[in-house]
């Protein structure tokens, strides 16, 4: 065969480069791959050997040239072209509102009618990133900086394949945008880390900024790093008329574009917009941690201009905080159902996660000597998704010196008796030592008649207050007892609400045994445990009589569960009512199958957010049912998440440990199978 002329080889070379491209553009930029990731590379293979061959052929846009050189010594200084601005911060709808305010009024100063519309984005949390390209071709990628000077990385930017080394129309302009790491793949990433024994990264936004700022191009593209631009803050020829066709312009040269961006009409629009994304976001591959409101018209941007410090025409329109700091502003006590003393900080209300939140439990005596919290003490507070507020840690470098230790009383009020309390052996528990004051057995009460137990729907707290004040009940199985006539004598019931009472509390005869035990109050033994007992011995009148050997081996129970069990049901007063509940209630017998024999034996499962077909506690119950184990936090041990609405924190974290991720429809769909 006669050899290739150099004619030929130039042809090959063009092609091979035109076609890498162009399927680069649809795998990475349009994620509508038409080739496999092999047969790309296979073609960039052969790039790469005929550009062995002929060095001179090289070009600084050819695909091969993404990984080049050797490690660089330090990173060069960029002074930037156009100085690069940071938004101002809004949290709330509110504030929104003044934003949109503010930017019509001071349109009206200019003459104008003060009429705009917006155009909302994801803010993507990543690393910002500034890209020059001269007729179309890439010469330099620098961060952010202090807004004047950069960092120059282009050598680590060239690595991703969402970046174009070349653009598709000829053009010099300066753009910005985000580099970012798929969730999914910091969760492969991490996968590999700890198989090498290495601490896994704790975001994705951490492991881009720390791959873009490598000397060593090759750690970059060992990442699969990806990008979205979404600004063209410079170009040679003129610039689009309005936000929105800039977007439809940056995708046309070549760039990835967030999807997901929409133009609105009026302020409400994009308020809408932000309280949609706060519930969709977790399910995307990407962080973001609000959204970027722009005017849309570049004529009303450039009569709003910026302050000192930010442009007037934009806002990042943050979603709510899952860490935010506040103050303590008090320590006081919260007596349990079963007697445990609660110590809860009482702090300056601060929006967190959504709400506002003015109260956080400290659990006990250990942990406020954990964190040294003081009253007057600055605090960092997390509400992540569906996780009760937690105080996570003290600022101690905002202490003034007036803050004083907490001490820990021998005390507390609302306990029976004298107020007493002792410490619970074994635990770092408090109780009271006289467990029969009001306080106490209405919280019981309160618990008893909870859908986490029988369930009497229309029995709230306010109702067991008087029904207590009044001495129509002392005991649970007196609510089996009570008549139309005595509910009638009571302050605000009429006779509709009082049929309807009745008729929930003979719906509660017939109880569930899990849900009969769970509703007990018993120490130690929450919903969970109540199914373990139920599951195992299959009738009240088993486990009364079980051992503590036969206690504390099962799965799930232990020794501490075991011994207060055994206490409860083995004193007279319990003994007692419990013959007399049996009287009143009837609870099915359910046919014992082995735990082995259930399909899903062996599987845990974590619920996050909210399902629209079944509550929490159904869908925890029909997991029980079926041999799974429901679990309150998600770990490298969790076979599956079932993420609902407004999924929290652990669908992130679930991500990031790999583990399997159902929605609600695929939920149902394992329950029915």
């Amino acid at each position: 065969m006669t050899p290739k002329t150099l004619v030929d080889i130039k042809e090959r070379v063009k092609k091979l480069r035109e076609t890498i491209d162009h399927h680069r553009y649809l795998y990475h930029v349009l994620d509508k791959p038409e080739m496999s990731e092999e047969a790309l590379d296979s073609l960039k293979h052969e790039l790469s050997e005929i550009e062995k061959t002929y060095p001179e052929l090289v070009t600084p846009d050819s695909p091969t040239q993404r990984v080049a050189g050797a490690p660089l010594p330090e990173f060069q200084k960029v002074t930037h072209k156009v100085t690069q601005w940071s938004f101002n911060d809004a949290f709330s709808p509110e504030e929104m509102r003044e934003f949109d305010t503010r930017v019509k009024n001071f349109l009206r100063k200019e003459g104008e009618s003060g009429e705009v519309t917006y155009v909302v984005e994801h803010k993507i949390d990543g690393l910002k990133v500034v890209l020059t390209y001269e007729k179309g071709v890439l010469i330099t990628a620098a961060t952010r900086g202090d807004g004047v000077v950069g960092e120059d990385v282009t050598h680590n930017v060239r690595t991703i394949e969402s970046v174009p080394l070349k653009l598709r129309k000829p053009v010099s302009v300066i753009v910005e945008g985000e580099i970012w790491m798929r969730k999914s793949t910091l969760a492969t990433l991490n996968k590999e880390r700890v198989k090498q024994g290495e601490e896994p990264f704790a975001n994705p936004r951490n492991v881009s900024a720390g791959s873009i700022r490598q000397l060593d191009p090759k750690i970059a593209a060992s990442r699969k790093l990806e990008s979205f631009i979404y600004d063209l803050s410079w170009s040679e020829g003129e610039l689009p008329e309005s936000q929105f066709a800039e977007l439809m312009y940056l995708r046309e040269l070549g760039f990835k574009v967030n999807p997901h961006f929409a133009k609105t009409k009026t302020i409400d629009e994009v308020i809408a917009y932000w309280k949609k994304w706060q519930k969709e976001m977790p399910k995307e591959d990407y962080l973001a941690d609000g959204v970027v409101v722009k005017v849309n018209e570049r004529k009303l941007q450039e009569k709003l201009g910026y302050t000192g410090k930010a442009p007037r025409f934009g806002i990042a329109f943050k979603f709510p905080a899952e860490q935010v700091t506040t103050v303590v502003e008090d320590i006081v006590f919260q007596v349990g159902r079963t007697g445990v003393v609660t110590p809860v900080a009482h702090l300056r209300p601060v929006l967190v996660a959504g709400s506002t939140v003015s109260r956080a439990t400290l659990h006990n005596e250990d942990e406020i000597k954990r964190l040294d919290v003081r009253v007057g003490d600055t605090v960092i507070l997390q509400k992540a998704g569906d996780v009760i507020p937690d105080i996570v840690s003290v600022v101690t470098k905002m202490r003034t010196g007036k803050e004083k230790p907490f001490m820990w009383p021998k005390k507390v009020d609302t306990c029976g008796g004298d107020g007493s309390i002792e410490r619970v052996p074994g635990e770092s528990a408090w109780r009271c030592v006289d467990r029969t004051s009001f306080s106490i057995q209405k919280r019981k009460f309160y618990h008893f008649v909870g859908k986490h137990a029988l369930d009497i729907e229309g029995l709230g707290p306010k109702i067991i207050d008087v029904l207590l004040e009044q001495k129509l009940i002392t005991s649970f199985d007196d609510l089996f007892t009570l008549k139309r006539g005595d509910l009638l004598e009571l302050p605000r019931f009429a006779e509709t609400s009082v049929d309807n009472l009745l008729a929930s509390i003979e719906k509660a005869r017939t109880v569930s045994l899990p849900k009969f035990l769970t509703g007990l109050s018993i120490p130690q033994v929450g919903e969970e445990t109540a199914y373990d007992l139920a599951k195992h011995f299959g009738s009240v009148d088993a486990i009364a009589k079980a051992t503590f050997a036969e206690l504390e081996k099962i799965d799930g129970v232990g020794p501490v569960v075991g011994k207060a069990t055994l206490e409860w049901f083995g004193a007279p007063e319990n003994k007692k009512l419990i013959v007399s509940l049996l009287k009143k209630v009837t609870i099915p017998k359910t046919e014992q199958k082995s735990a082995k024999d259930l399909p899903l034996f062996g599987k845990t499962f974590v619920l996050t957010g909210t399902l629209e077909s079944l509550s929490r506690e159904e869908a925890e119950r029909r997991i029980r049912e079926l041999g799974g184990d429901p679990s309150g936090s998600v770990s490298a041990k969790t076979d599956f998440l079932v993420a609902g609405e407004s999924a929290g924190s652990k669908y992130e974290k679930a991500k990031k440990l790999g583990v399997q991720i159902l929605n609600e429809q695929e939920f149902l769909k394992m329950l029915r199978k």
